[in-house]
């Protein structure tokens, strides 16, 4: 019989591999293999089961070229369907704003140091892995942890990426992955709001 933390210990690393995925999906395109074991994924009858089915379809009918040209057109090219995957741009409307030195703040007080890396700390696939880490307890910290730094630097505007990422008309894998990140976010919300 499973005991009380048991439980706890299993959803939290179910919840960190569900970020641990955004992350590896939204930090670069994911080649063949990621998607061969993307296809795989199955589901339910619940919203995320279902999110990663159709997920799990998107990545067996792509390729890896299109997945890469479809990751450039909305993260790394100019174009009109372009998106700014930074919790700087959704909430203060300009990058490196106030949003991303509060996040490097907070960052600090865990004794998280900055990777180099070509993103600031406020991409989406950069708090997504940070979520993974404290929910997972790859990053030791304090109980409830996850819930300040979800409250503080990912639910006020990481929601509204993921619908913006659903809607974008010019994909056809990422619409699956800003599908799945939206209900993901939407469950972590009422948790976290269900927790207070």
């Amino acid at each position: 019989m499973n005991s009380e933390p048991d439980i706890i210990d299993e959803l939290d690393h179910a919840r960190a591999q569900e970020y641990a995925l955004l992350a590896t999906l939204l930090v670069r395109n994911p080649d063949a293999d990621v998607l061969r074991r993307l296809a795989l994924l199955g589901g339910d009858d619940s919203p995320l089961g279902a999110a990663h089915a159709a997920l799990g379809v998107a990545a067996a009918s792509a390729s890896a070229e299109t997945v890469r040209r479809e990751y450039f057109d909305l993260f790394a090219g100019l174009g009109e369907n372009g998106l700014m995957p930074y919790a700087s741009f959704y909430l203060s409307g300009s990058l490196y704003g106030r949003p991303l030195a509060r996040l490097r703040n907070t960052l600090q007080d865990l004794g998280i140091e900055r990777v180099a890396q070509s993103e600031p700390e406020d991409h989406a696939a950069v708090v997504c892995e940070i979520m993974a880490g404290l929910t997972g307890g790859a990053i030791p910290a304090p109980a409830g942890t996850d819930r300040a730094f979800f409250k503080a630097h990912v639910g006020s505007w990481i929601r509204l990426f993921f619908a913006d990422l659903e809607k974008s008309n010019a994909t056809a894998f990422y619409t699956h992955v800003g599908a799945f990140g939206r209900v993901f976010i939407d469950i972590e919300t009422e948790a976290f709001a269900f927790a207070n």
